[in-house]
């Protein structure tokens, strides 16, 4: 059985904690806005690097994002 990390409400919980839009994270990261949303709702499965992009952006260690 594959192993799936939903990150989705780590994140949003996150963002909105540290009072970024959707569109200032994903600008902050660089990546687009679409992929920070598709993350949000766990319809996508975020590459490693797209997660450390985001985790820095949110200065915060990555494994924060993939813990529970």
């Amino acid at each position: 059985m594959p192993f799936v990390v939903y990150i989705g409400d780590k994140l949003k919980a996150i963002r909105t904690k540290r009072l970024l839009t959707q569109v200032e994270l994903a600008e902050k990261a660089g990546v687009n806005h679409s992929t920070i949303v598709n993350i949000e709702r766990n319809h996508q499965e975020p590459h490693f690097r797209t997660i450390r992009k985001v985790a820095k952006a949110l200065d915060v260690d990555p494994t924060e994002l993939l813990g529970e």
